[in-house]
């Protein structure tokens, strides 16, 4: 069903958050979309609302001081008049078990804080899209059924089912192209040999699906962030991408929660969940800290990466789930393996591929354009103007070992920031959270913080520069005779070729590839041109 047919100015929305800040951003976004807005700061106000005047749609907090947001959610479900209200969970973005648990339910989605305002007004419009749809085809059937026309009934609802399908799918790609484009390598600051040689390990990841991959490096290098690199770049970077810290999994819970339960396996099993291996179907499960996984999972989760079958505890029958699994770990896994406290079986199961991050003190060449980086969009958030460094201070931060690597980095930038005022930056707003403070005294030869740059995918060497000054030739022109001699063409590619800015480059290549001169394969920032046959 097309959008132009649904009209959702009618609809009201229910918000439940105990922080007033949360409260108002998102009423000012809704409200500013048309839509009918009410907030309660608790559970027991947010029931008494919704009782009176029932709501379209429920962005409920899970955290609230009292009565917390599934116990909400609970009470609604009982309720005849909102029983069939969606709602949609606010959560942390690394609560991952709440989510599953809100699911549990009765929620329908969940939005994470920070909020970002295009994915609140999606996931709102999607959710009211899919209810009026619902409401609509219950109000069809009953019609239908009334004149006893079971043939058009049925043909109607698998219209309205894929309707509503198409409906919900592209707003869902336009979200996964955001994440692509969040966590995607071109966002990677760094120009050292070894940083560019994982980019060229994650890029050749993209090409490999189903590659289990283990990366390594210490606390603060930046694992997940590979690892959704990994994932947001390939091809199902519009799947799922389940982060779980092994870590921090109970060890009476870890099978549950990581290969589900059926109702009644256990005390307290009141209805059947999917483990994260499930919930990760069709995409990327990242297990992080994986050499913390008690001994006697490590078995199950090597023979579910060996047969693909997950068995949920209880149950008598697995399912299969296609899942790339994705580990990391800051410690030595050959001495755990030497310990018998990791299974090295597993250990070559998850080691198809090996990414090494080297420690921020090992590729100091990163330095000044993560510091550069880090001004840049910290003053941005904090709205200050972005302030200089002086010499000295830069000399310190240059000479200092980091032992809490780029997370590090970026905690004393951030504090330096607020303590300057945006004013210039000195030694005496610098402070070393792990490592001893460095000498500012030392002699050390090191040039101003360059302008952020960012390491592409290598590509085939630009065409001989008189190609460029060739005057007869038009710009679509030297496009194709650049993908003549080099095979393909990327937008880096094109805006290098014509020294031009990315929107006309992707202007050009979109025209040829209408015009039928140029073919695409690929999505999002891997998209490349070709001949057309």
């Amino acid at each position: 069903m097309s959008q132009k047919f649904i009209d959702l100015s009618d609809a009201k929305i229910l918000i439940v958050d105990d922080v007033v800040a949360n409260r108002n951003l998102l009423c000012e976004t809704l409200e500013s979309a048309g839509y009918a807005v009410s907030a309660a700061p608790d559970g027991e106000v947010a029931l008494k609302i919704a009782s009176i005047d029932v709501p379209d749609l429920i962005l409920l907090d899970i955290m609230m001081p009292g009565m917390d947001g599934f116990e909400v959610c609970r009470r609604l479900k009982d309720l005849e008049a909102t029983r069939d209200v969606p709602i949609v969970f606010i959560t942390a973005i690394d609560e991952v078990a709440s989510v599953v648990k809100g699911f549990e339910t009765g929620g329908v989605d969940y939005i994470t804080k920070p909020f970002k305002i295009d994915e609140i007004l999606i996931r709102v419009k999607t959710h009211l899209e899919m209810k009026y749809l619902t409401s609509a085809l219950a109000e069809k059937n009953q019609e239908l059924r009334s004149i006893n026309e079971r043939l058009e009934l049925e043909i109607y609802q698998r219209k309205q089912a894929e309707d509503a399908k198409e409906t919900a799918d592209a707003q869902l790609s336009i979200l996964s192209q955001r994440e692509v484009e969040h966590w995607g390598i071109e966002g990677f600051i760094g120009q050292s040999k070894t940083f560019a040689k994982i980019l060229k390990d994650i890029q050749r990841l993209h090409k490999f699906s189903m590659v289990n991959v283990i990366i390594t490096g210490e606390s603060g290098t930046g694992k997940e962030l590979i690892a959704r690199a990994i994932h947001f770049g390939g091809p199902k970077a519009k799947g799922p991408f389940i982060p779980v810290n092994c870590s921090a999994i109970p060890g009476e819970l870890a099978e549950s929660l990581l290969f589900g339960h059926v109702k009644g396996s256990f005390t307290g099993a009141n209805t059947a969940r999917k483990g994260y291996f499930e919930l990760a179907h069709g995409g990327t499960l990242f297990l992080d800290e994986i050499g913390d996984m008690p001994l006697e999972l490590q078995a199950k989760l090597l023979r579910t990466l060996e047969d693909g079958i997950v068995i949920p505890l209880g149950a008598t029958q697995g399912r299969k789930v296609e899942a790339r699994v994705v580990a990391a770990t800051n410690a030595e896994l050959q001495e755990t393996i030497k310990n018998k406290k990791f299974r090295q079986d597993l250990f070559f199961r998850l080691a198809r591929f090996t990414v090494e991050i080297a420690p921020l003190r090992e590729r100091k060449d990163d330095v000044p354009l993560l510091i550069n980086h880090f001004l840049n969009i910290l003053s941005k958030e904090m709205g200050v103007s972005k302030p200089g460094i002086s010499p000295v201070a830069f000399k310190g931060l240059i000479a200092y070992e980091y032992p809490g690597n780029i997370r590090e980095l970026k905690n004393i930038i951030e504090r330096a920031v607020i303590e300057s005022e945006g004013d210039l930056i000195q030694p005496e707003h610098l402070h070393f959270f792990y490592g001893a403070e460095p000498d500012f005294s030392q002699e050390i030869t090191v040039e101003a913080v360059p302008p952020p740059q960012v390491i592409v995918p290598p590509s085939p060497p630009l065409p001989d520069s008189k190609v460029l000054e060739e005057k007869n030739l038009s710009d679509e022109e030297k496009i194709l005779k650049y993908v003549r001699e080099h095979t393909s063409i990327n937008n880096t590619e094109c805006r290098q070729l014509l020294v031009t800015e990315r929107n006309r480059a992707s202007y050009l290549l979109k025209k040829l590839h209408g015009s039928g001169r140029l073919k695409c394969e690929g999505q999002g920032r891997w998209m490349i041109y070709k001949l057309a046959a």
